[in-house]
């Protein structure tokens, strides 16, 4: 049975989009309340990193200041971890968090950690597949052309398993930080709680993230088949 567009988008992917903007809301919170906790050993987002990455021999990666709000992240390419200045220059617990999640993943980086090596070598097809995909499917849709469809069909798919592949490597990344900070005596009494927090948040993104991909799949996939079955009736 094929449901109209609206509905169908209704039943597949708007709950997908409600949990990203919930999701989205709630590492926002996290982060705010505890950028204004400062950690008690005052150091901050860029020292935390430093250490946690010489601590793991690597004094080879660079740590750089990136502008925008969240927009941190670790370049496997150049070795280079950068931080956002909300990160880079604070000595909140938010910031101690963010920083040692992205240091995880410079550790990831050195151990070649799979998952992150999968994502790595995705990166070009789903740079390609997720403006490229929808184009070619629609087209394919509108001209009723099933076997281009199923191409940007199969193109846009490639950035659901990316979304996929990226939760091990985001959760994997959080638990490195969570026991790094421990292990290295960088928080002190219910300075993890509040880490916790910020980086279980963050994780939640990334599980919407997929679901969304996912959910937008399937999305498509109906309406193809849709499209298809009314054509043969």
């Amino acid at each position: 049975m094929y449901f109209g567009g609206y509905t169908l988008y209704l039943l597949i992917s708007l709950p997908a989009l409600l949990l990203g903007m919930w999701a989205q809301m709630k590492v926002r919170g996290a982060f705010n309340k505890y950028s204004r906790v400062q950690t008690s050993n005052g150091m901050t987002g860029a020292e935390i990193a430093r250490k946690i990455l010489d601590a793991n021999h690597l004094q080879n990666v660079k740590i750089e200041q990136t502008r925008g709000m969240l927009s941190d992240h670790y370049d496997p390419r150049k070795k280079t971890l950068r931080l956002s200045p909300s990160v880079y220059q604070s000595n909140s617990i938010a910031a101690a968090g963010v920083a040692a999640h992205e240091s995880g993943h410079a550790i990831q980086h050195r151990d070649s950690y799979a998952p992150l090596r999968i994502r790595s070598l995705m990166v070009p097809s789903v740079q390609i597949g997720s403006w490229l995909g929808p184009v070619i499917f629609f087209f394919g849709l509108l001209m009723a052309y099933d076997t281009l469809a199923w191409i940007g069909l199969g193109l846009f798919a490639a950035t659901a398993v990316f979304a996929l592949v990226t939760i091990p490597v985001e959760m994997d990344a959080s638990n490195r930080a969570k026991a790094i900070l421990t292990s290295e005596g960088m928080m002190y009494g219910n300075e993890m709680a509040g880490i916790n927090k910020v980086l279980d948040a963050a994780a939640l993104t990334y599980v919407a993230g997929a679901i969304q991909a996912v959910s937008t799949l399937l999305y498509y996939g109906f309406m193809l088949f849709g499209s298809s079955n009314r054509r043969r009736s």
